[in-house]
């Protein structure tokens, strides 16, 4: 639905030119997604990951697929490496 404004108002236009900036606040993730996320990091697939936590490997997508969304990226590879750059894990040896 779109709402008639008023753009005469100086004001009112720089508002919506310029849209408030974003919060550089990490995103908060569960216990459990921190938990999958290290061990996507680990190199774990998610029916290993299943096994080591827990969990049926259904219950595994749906954190991994909730925490990518928390990170903004596409991919388990992505996230590991939003992860590593926000400092929640530290880079693997080898």
């Amino acid at each position: 639905m779109f709402i008639a404004l008023d753009l005469h108002n100086s004001s009112d236009q720089r508002e919506f030119r310029h849209p408030p900036a974003r919060s550089q606040e990490p995103p908060a993730l569960t216990p459990t997604q921190m938990k999958v996320l290290r061990c996507v990091h680990s190199g774990l697939l998610n029916k290993q990951i299943a096994y080591e936590l827990g969990m049926a490997e259904a219950t595994v997508k749906v954190h991994m697929t909730a925490l990518m969304r928390k990170l903004n990226v596409r991919n388990r590879t992505q996230a590991a490496i939003a992860a590593r750059n926000l400092g929640w894990l530290r880079a693997t040896p080898g």
